[in-house]
């Protein structure tokens, strides 16, 4: 008998759990190697997961919409149609699934994490002659006419990834494609896959609803903050030139958030210090600068995509990718390198009018900065009269083991000096 089981993925180190989507296979349905059968919601994305065996989705064990611990079954395939009835007969019986290796191993990879038992191992994109790409990579090529054959994979052990396809087409290396041949009748492509939204469940006097994924997530990482010590530091500045460069290249797409993060970026780059965190080896000095910045999501829960080497990407190119980032936080598709891989986190509460406020430093980092709302307020001017300037107030959250004070007051000063006397060199 060849009935395999399909496994629950660990889709992040910290992934303890997963939650079934949506399966986009029905039991009986037939699987080639490499295809997507289910989806699964981690930490902070959904993500697909694709089988390495041909055969039949013969029985579902958790259905969407359950959870499941990583590791555990949560479907057979076999590998005959005749094989079905006994999948789900020994599914029924609570038996385990016979393989046709020497030892377990799981059915199915996730298109982007990391699985060393399961991934190609020499980095190759293809394995078992069979091309290694995630379903949105092969999609975007589909659409941009890219062959994916000309393509090294930058994904974990070497898979494509959407990245690598929007890079070759980018630098315009791809030959103009050959003109297509007409058919008698046009075949319609495959309509792209919408992960159906998390029902946002309304709060009733008296009743217990239970935490979401994302939710979860949260706690744990607040909690796991509780042992670091920490200090904060406030400093008041004075945003009239930020605000009015905003005005003016606002119609080019470019957003606020994203001026915030150029400006910390390069500002870091002054102070090193502030972009490192805590190991028990000692003070972890990265190499990129990579701003998270805290996003909210609709239906509960908090993730922070990251706009990667924030101080080396232009304004105008960064606001594109942070739009980019928030439209598909919102579906939660996120890869887990755009969610994970932040130095520094900005807070920007101010854009619902709070004042002041301050955050709580991410696990792994060493700051976060907590931004408030831009008010005018009356000030003493240097020449003794008084003026009315736009003023914000942020407050930096620190891991005191490896910055003290005065570090992060040297920061906040000139960040605040960027900010108040040169902002056009954010355009730069």
């Amino acid at each position: 008998m060849s009935i395999h089981e399909v496994f629950m993925p660990a889709l992040s180190s910290t992934m303890t759990e997963g939650k079934i989507v949506s399966w986009v296979k029905s039991p009986g349905d037939k699987v080639e190697k490499g295809e997507t059968v289910v989806v699964v919601e981690s930490d902070k994305a959904d993500m697909d997961v694709e089988t390495f065996y041909e055969g039949f989705l013969a029985h579902i064990i958790v259905e969407a919409g359950e959870t499941a611990p990583v590791g555990s079954a949560i479907a057979f395939i076999a590998e005959t149609e005749a094989e079905i009835e006994q999948a789900k007969s020994l599914a029924n019986s609570g038996g385990a699934a016979a393989t046709t290796t020497s030892s377990p191993q799981p059915v199915a990879a996730t298109v982007s994490a990391a699985t060393p038992a399961l991934a190609s191992q020499n980095g190759s994109n293809h394995k078992e002659g069979r091309l290694v790409a995630s379903p949105r990579a092969r999609k975007l090529a589909k659409e941009l006419k890219v062959d994916l054959t000309t393509l090294q994979g930058s994904g974990p052990h070497g898979r494509i990834v959407a990245e690598d396809v929007e890079a070759l087409s980018n630098k315009g290396k791809q030959p103009a494609p050959a003109a297509p041949i007409p058919t008698s009748a046009p075949v319609a492509p495959p309509a792209p896959r919408t992960p159906a939204p998390t029902p946002v469940v309304a709060a009733v006097p008296g009743q217990i609803v239970p935490l979401t994924t994302f939710q979860n997530a949260v706690v744990r990482n607040m909690v796991a903050t509780i042992s670091v010590p920490v200090f904060r530091v406030g400093y008041t500045i004075t945003t009239d030139g930020l605000d009015k460069l905003y005005k003016q290249i606002k119609s080019k797409g470019v957003t606020m958030t994203a001026l915030l993060a150029k400006a910390v970026a390069v500002t870091l780059q002054k102070h090193p210090l502030l972009n490192a965190s805590y190991s028990d080896q000692g003070i972890v000095y990265h190499s990129d600068i990579n701003i998270s910045v805290a996003v909210a999501m609709d239906d509960g829960g908090l993730i922070t995509p990251v706009l990667q080497n924030a101080d080396a990407v232009d304004i105008y190119s960064l606001s594109r990718t942070w739009k980019s980032l928030v439209e598909r936080a919102r579906v939660k598709q996120l890869q887990p390198q755009e969610y994970n891989s932040g130095t520094f986190t900005l807070s920007n509460l101010g854009m619902f009018g709070v004042d002041t406020f301050d955050a709580i430093l991410p696990p792994g980092q060493g700051s976060i900065l907590a931004i408030g709302a831009s008010r005018p307020q009356v000030v003493a001017t240097p020449d003794g009269l008084f003026a009315v300037r736009q003023q914000m107030q942020v407050n930096i959250t620190s891991d005191h083991r490896i910055i003290y004070g005065a570090h992060a007051a040297a920061f906040l000063q000139d960040l605040a000096k960027l900010i108040e006397t040169n902002p056009q060199s954010l355009t730069l």
